[in-house]
Order: C-alpha cells, then sequence, then structure tokens
C-alpha cells in the first residue's frame, strides 16, 4: 500500500513539474494566453508607467522584452522561437521585414486615434498608407558637446569632429550606418550610397578621424558625456535631450552639412498570439495624454500632433528636437540597402575599429 502511495504522490509531483514547466515555456516564449500581450521594443523606450496604465485599462498583461539592435530584432522574430504581438523597428527595419513576410497587415478599421499623427509622417516610402506600421518616435543623428570642453569654438558640422584639439576626446556610437553615414554626409554624399567609390572615401576619411575617437561605444556615452569624461559625442536626439538634463554644459546640434532622419514605428509581428491585445496597445499608445507622456520621459520627438500640444513649449519649440521643414529638407531616411551593401557597411566598420586599435 505503501509503494502505491508512494506512486501515487510520484505521479502527482511529476504532473505538477510539467505544469510549471509549461507555464515558463509559454512565459520564455511568448504564450501566454490571450490575456498576455507580448511587447519587443528598444531598451528603456517606453515610460513604465504606461505598461502599468495599460495593463490596467485593458486588463492585459505586459510581457516586455528588449533588443538593443534592428538585426537583433529581426533575427530573433524571423527564427520565430518567441511569439510577440507588437515590436517597435526603425523605418528601414519594417522594410526590409514587409520584403521577408514578417509583418502584419494592419486592420485600420481596428486602429482608433490615427488622425492624431502629423500628416507628414504618415504614408511615407518605408510603409505606403501605413500598410503595416504606426509611428511611435521619431528623430535625428547628431553631435552632443560639452561648452566647457570645445575652447569656445561651437559645433555646427560632422567636419568639426576633425579638429585637432579634439584629440581622444570625441565617443562614437556603436553602429555601422551611423558612422559610415556621417563619413559621406561629411563628403556631401548620401547616407545610402551604394557607390564603392564614396564608401572608400568615407573609410579613409573616418581613419583619419580615429585620433580623436576616445571610443565606440553604446548607451554608455550618457553616462560619459553627463560625467565630462569626452567633450564630444556622436548619438541621437533622444539620448542627447537625457544627458542635458543632467548637464548644463551639454547642447545638442544637427549637422549642416547633413544627417539621419529616423523613424520607429509600431507594428504587428506574424508572430502575434494576441491580436486584439496588440491592437488595444496600438490605440492606447495613440491617445494624446500618453503619447504626451511617453515623449516626456524618453525625450524624442513624437509624431502625434494632438500630443504636442499637451507638451511644454520649451520642449516643442526646441529646433534641435522639432526642426524646421528646410533643415528636414537636408536630412535622409536609411533605406534597406540589401545583404550585399549591408556587409559591406558592416565590414567597413569593423576595419575602422580594428585600425583604431
Amino acid at each position: 500500500m505503501r509503494k502505491l502511495t508512494s506512486l501515487i504522490i510520484g505521479i502527482v509531483a511529476v504532473i505538477f513539474v510539467l505544469i510549471a514547466g509549461a507555464h515558463q515555456l509559454e512565459r520564455s516564449t511568448g504564450m501566454s494566453g490571450a490575456k498576455v500581450v507580448n511587447i519587443y521594443n528598444w531598451g528603456d523606450y517606453i515610460d513604465p508607467a504606461l505598461l502599468k496604465k495599460f495593463e490596467q485599462e485593458s486588463g492585459y498583461k505586459v510581457n516586455y522584452d528588449t533588443f538593443d539592435s534592428n538585426e537583433a530584432m529581426f533575427t530573433k522574430i524571423q527564427q520565430g522561437g518567441t511569439a510577440y504581438d507588437i515590436a517597435i523597428p526603425s523605418e528601414y527595419m519594417i522594410q526590409k521585414m514587409i520584403k521577408a513576410k514578417l509583418l502584419m497587415p494592419l486592420d485600420h478599421q481596428k486602429i482608433t486615434g490615427l488622425e492624431n499623427i502629423e500628416p507628414r509622417f504618415l504614408d511615407l516610402d518605408f510603409d505606403t498608407k501605413n500598410q503595416y506600421s504606426i509611428p511611435y518616435f521619431w528623430g535625428t543623428l547628431g553631435i552632443v558637446y560639452n561648452d566647457k570642453m570645445v575652447d569656445g569654438k561651437k559645433i555646427t558640422s560632422w567636419n568639426d569632429l576633425w579638429r585637432p584639439e579634439l584629440k581622444d576626446n570625441i565617443m562614437l556610437i556603436d553602429g555601422a550606418r551611423e558612422v559610415i553615414g556621417l563619413g559621406l554626409n561629411s563628403l556631401g554624399y548620401s547616407l545610402n550610397s551604394k557607390s564603392m567609390t564614396q564608401l572608400d572615401q568615407a573609410y579613409d576619411k573616418l581613419k583619419k578621424l580615429t585620433p580623436n575617437i576616445k571610443a565606440i561605444v553604446a548607451d554608455e556615452i550618457k553616462m560619459y558625456m553627463e560625467n565630462e569624461e569626452s567633450a564630444v559625442a556622436v548619438t541621437f536626439s533622444g539620448e542627447a535631450a537625457d544627458m542635458m538634463a543632467e548637464n548644463e554644459h551639454l547642447h545638442y546640434v544637427i549637422p549642416n552639412d547633413g544627417t539621419n532622419l529616423w523613424f520607429d514605428n509600431i507594428v504587428i509581428p506574424k508572430t502575434v498570439q494576441n491580436k486584439e491585445g496588440a491592437y488595444a496597445f496600438i490605440n492606447f499608445m495613440l491617445r494624446p495624454e500618453n503619447a504626451a507622456q511617453n515623449a516626456e520621459y524618453i525625450g524624442y520627438s513624437t509624431p502625434n500632433e494632438a500630443a504636442l500640444k499637451l507638451l511644454p513649449k520649451e520642449i516643442t519649440e526646441d529646433k534641435q528636437f522639432y526642426p524646421s521643414e528646410d533643415a528636414l529638407k537636408k536630412m535622409e531616411v536609411y533605406k534597406d540597402l540589401g545583404p550585399e551593401y549591408l556587409g559591406i557597411y558592416n565590414d567597413l566598420f569593423l576595419e575602422l575599429k580594428m585600425y583604431r586599435n
């Protein structure tokens, strides 16, 4: 009898282990049922208070994962091991994901609040008629400098980075498109160049910049600049806003020789398990009060025209973060270069890193 009792207890224990394992698998693969929304986003790219508010209002639980590059996000969604309901890629990656059939076409009848988006941010080349994506944030790539550390000379151009007095004093963002792009822009070339002559010229010029490069890093740029460990950094506008909030001597400049204008949009991947929850999240983020709260927390520019009216004027009237139409005309959006040229950009960037060392 004792053996039978032990056997029954053992079977029950195994069942509990299997159930627990199944729940853990569901959490790890993002398949936790209709009451969960699985979101895949950049790190620190939404106000955590908004996630709590969404959960309270909608009744959904949010599973929130982060990525550090568009390419890493693409690979994970392409592999299909995790069932994400929402992702927030950049424009050129959206273009690539559409080609790879990784996105669900949007049902606009289920979307409320799209009229809040400023028309100039809709129907863009990478997603005509917004068939697959909804605007989230936009911004620029530019230069942050410390006015105590640049000898009183303002920085206005990419070419200013080559000043001899900036030796060992520049932080570069760790991105191939960004770094090769600034080299191209400094020569008057397109950020999306497929001319090997132009790319070689940009690489040769960037090699001459290496004495001025202190480090090529990612999120650490904020800490270094706030602590005045470097005079200059190349980074994104929202990151610059965070730095400037911590150090009054920091200033953000959109280079007058052109730069990247980028867009991050909300998409529903093919991996979606909870479509209704995904649309609920999109509609939640389109509400002006939520978009305004998110923009103030993150520091990037909101495409939500109704939200702009809720933001302080010192934010919306700052031309470095909400540039004029004339300034926007000098900017370019990254295009999907295709695997061959993306590989060339990455190889040139890797060679530059190796040359520097």
